[in-house]
């Protein structure tokens, strides 16, 4: 090898080397910002919904009249979402819905009050939030039979200093009209 492409060479070794380790340093900077205030990582996170439905799995109703269902739902630990009315117009609500077709009809949602909070970065902005356990009475109206209502729940969830995407979930129940 001549000594003009040796030097290339180690040109070429160099600008790789370099080129690596600005990636590895951007990698580590990008991961950085996924990091909880809890140091979980957001993809462990994500393992994990951030909002779950307990239940009822199962609910008999008569059929053709409005019942109300309470639907129980746990928001993980170091996270909140926005309440049905968060307080500010650009943040998104909670809101329950059942597509139509289901053998079931929402009539009326009753959502909780939220709990007033203010974030560490604007303690100005007061945010409507639910933590920990929260309760959707959701009045419903059965056709005669057997159903499986696939209703959803549509969230934002948040921790101390960002958001996730919105998401909406599943709310699987049976329901019967007798």
């Amino acid at each position: 090898m001549s000594k003009g492409s040796e030097a290339a060479s180690r040109r070429v070794s160099k600008s790789a080397a370099l080129g690596c380790a600005i990636a590895a340093l951007c990698a580590i900077a990008v991961y950085g910002q996924f990091i909880s205030s809890s140091g979980q990582s957001r993809a462990a996170a994500a393992q994990t919904e951030a909002v779950q439905y307990l239940f009822p799995e199962q609910v008999s109703l008569p059929a053709g009249k409005p019942s109300t269902v309470a639907l129980h739902f746990r928001i993980a630990p170091g996270l909140h979402i926005n309440s049905h009315t968060p307080g500010d117009e650009f943040l998104i609500p909670t809101s329950f819905s059942i597509p139509a077709g289901e053998g079931v009809r929402l009539a009326v949602t009753s959502y909780p009050a939220g709990t007033t909070m203010a974030l560490p970065a604007d303690p100005k902005t007061k945010l409507n939030v639910y933590t920990g356990e929260f309760v959707i009475q959701a009045r419903l109206v059965a056709e005669a039979g057997e159903h499986l209502v696939r209703g959803k729940l549509r969230y934002q969830a948040c921790d101390q200093t960002q958001c996730m995407p919105p998401k909406t979930i599943t709310v699987a129940m049976d329901v019967t009209g007798k």
